[in-house]
């Protein structure tokens, strides 16, 4: 069985790599500039060079694979709406032509964030769920939706086998997004706990993603299917701080902050953002404090039940691995931490 990653060189992409290279699965590693991948040859891939907005390469990449996960995304909060249309919906269809043209199973890695700040509702949020319409300003989760549409559509039309996964905000090695911009402040030993830090965070290992896109490029089942990748194991806030903090080595203390001093804090900050010219992130400061104060809404209920998913690293060994990877790799050469399709690199609150 022969596989094409593209996004190799972030998070997802290397354990993809890793994964189906101890599957014997032969790798190749679609990456814009080889001499920076090289490390990437080293866990199973062979690299092929690339671009996302290059049909030419992507076709010649894809050529042979019986399967293509698509792992590559610019991801942000900026409002640059032709760069993340040109890389997730225009890049997303030039993969699907070529995965069409080589006959390739496509698993495409979208979002949650194609819910916005509307993922919260009565009852669990799963794929039936629909998609809701997103505010101009949020050019990452509109273009995600879109995405998502033209692979449905290809799959519907008989054009290309196609599957979606969906992942909130992730974590693992080789992490760009989320323990780099958390670390630092655990890192301060002092970390507030809004409402008492009991909220269940929409939080995922990288290598239950992984698993999960596998298992989809694999189940005939899966074809013209969305499946959430959210609900590895329950973990809460003060757990969250607990497993940094073996990863860290070193102590972290808590403070008990009251959810309405949380939220006035929230919107002091929000209020800040704007102030300082950056409107962009403000309305991020509300979709923060969702994460901190309200329960992961998501279900991954199909997973489990059609794909069989059943994720076996608990968050006391994933986050203290990705925390440690991310003290003992931090810097802009660390192995592995450069080289994705992003450009815009703020963390997304839920989403990935």
């Amino acid at each position: 069985m022969r596989a094409l990653v593209t996004g190799a060189s972030g998070m997802l992409g290397a354990r993809l790599v890793e994964r189906l290279a101890a599957d014997g699965w032969s790798v190749r590693a679609l990456v814009r500039d080889p001499r920076s991948a090289l490390w990437l040859e080293a866990l199973g891939a062979r690299l092929v060079t690339g671009d996302l907005c290059d049909s030419a390469s992507l076709r010649g990449a894809a050529t042979g694979c019986d399967a293509i996960f698509n792992a590559a995304a610019a991801i942000g909060t900026g409002r640059d709406h032709e760069w993340f249309r040109r890389v997730n919906v225009t890049g997303t269809a030039q993969l699907l032509a070529a995965a069409a043209t080589a006959g390739s199973r496509l698993v495409h890695v979208s979002s949650t964030s194609v819910f916005g700040r509307h993922r919260y509702g009565s009852s669990p949020t799963d794929e039936r769920t629909s998609l809701p319409e997103l505010p101009a300003a949020d050019a990452y989760g509109r273009s995600k939706q879109d995405a998502e549409r033209l692979v449905l559509d290809a799959y519907a039309r008989g054009r290309a086998w196609a599957a979606v996964v969906r992942p909130p905000v992730m974590y693992g090695r080789r992490d760009r997004q989320f323990a780099p911009r958390i670390g630092p402040v655990l890192e301060r030993g002092l970390v507030p706990l809004v409402g008492g830090g009991r909220t269940t965070l929409t939080l995922v290992s990288a290598d239950a993603v992984a698993d999960g896109a596998i298992r989809a490029a694999a189940s005939d089942c899966a074809g013209g299917c969305v499946f959430h990748l959210t609900n590895d194991f329950d973990v809460t806030l003060a757990e969250l701080v607990r497993f940094a903090e073996r990863g860290l080595g070193h102590r972290i203390r808590t403070l008990r902050v009251p959810l309405a001093l949380g939220r006035a804090a929230f919107r002091v900050l929000a209020a800040g953002l704007v102030a300082f010219g950056r409107r962009d992130l403000a309305p991020h400061a509300a979709g923060l404090l969702q994460m901190l104060t309200r329960d992961n809404p998501f279900s991954s209920e199909r997973a489990r039940r059609d794909l069989g998913w059943a994720p076996a690293i608990p968050p006391a060994e994933g986050l203290a691995e990705a925390f440690r990877w991310w003290k003992e790799n931090r810097g802009p050469a660390g192995n592995g931490t450069h080289g994705s399709v992003a450009r815009i690199q703020f963390a997304r609150p839920g989403g990935a």
